[in-house]
C-alpha cells in the first residue's frame, strides 16, 4: 500500500500513468464501452464511475497544457435531445486541472481516436455518453 493514493487506483493502473509519456492518451469508460475491441492495454474498474477515477487520478496525472486535453464523446444524431448532466460534472472535476473546455468529438471519431490511446480503463459507470479521453502533460 501507498500513502495518498485512491485504493480505487489498481497496481496496474498506476503503473500505465507513470509509464505514459507527454501527449499519451488515456480513455475513461462507461460500462458500454467497447474496451476490448479498441484498447491496447485494457483495465478493469468496475467498482467505480468515471467521476470517481477522475478525481481519483487527476492529482497524479498532468495534463497536457499545449494542446487539448479533455475529449468527451459527443451525443448521436438520434438522442440529440438527451440530457447527460455527467458532462457538467467532468467539466467541474477537470476545471480544477485545466482551463481548457472539454472537446467533444463524434461517437466514431472518438473510437477511432481511443484507438490510438495507450491504455483505455473500463469502469463500471452506468450514464450513457460518460466517456473521457485525458492527454498526458508534463510533469513539472
Amino acid at each position: 500500500m501507498l500513502k495518498g493514493i485512491s485504493k480505487i487506483i489498481s497496481p496496474d493502473l498506476l503503473k500505465v500513468l507513470a509509464q505514459m509519456g507527454h501527449g499519451d492518451e488515456i480513455v475513461f469508460s462507461d460500462g458500454n464501452f467497447p474496451g476490448e475491441s479498441i484498447g491496447r492495454i485494457v483495465l478493469r474498474a468496475d467498482a467505480c464511475g468515471v467521476p470517481e477515477m477522475l478525481k481519483a487520478v487527476l492529482p497524479l496525472f498532468p495534463l497536457d497544457t499545449y494542446d487539448n486535453n479533455v475529449y468527451l464523446m459527443d451525443k448521436t444524431e438520434s438522442d440529440r435531445d438527451l440530457d447527460i448532466p455527467i458532462w457538467e460534472e467532468y467539466k467541474a472535476i477537470t476545471a480544477e486541472y485545466t482551463d481548457k473546455e472539454p472537446v467533444f468529438l463524434e461517437r466514431f471519431e472518438f473510437y477511432e481516436r481511443a484507438k490510438k490511446a495507450y491504455a483505455v480503463v473500463v469502469t463500471g459507470e452506468g450514464a450513457i455518453y460518460a466517456n473521457v479521453i485525458l492527454k498526458k502533460g508534463v510533469v513539472k
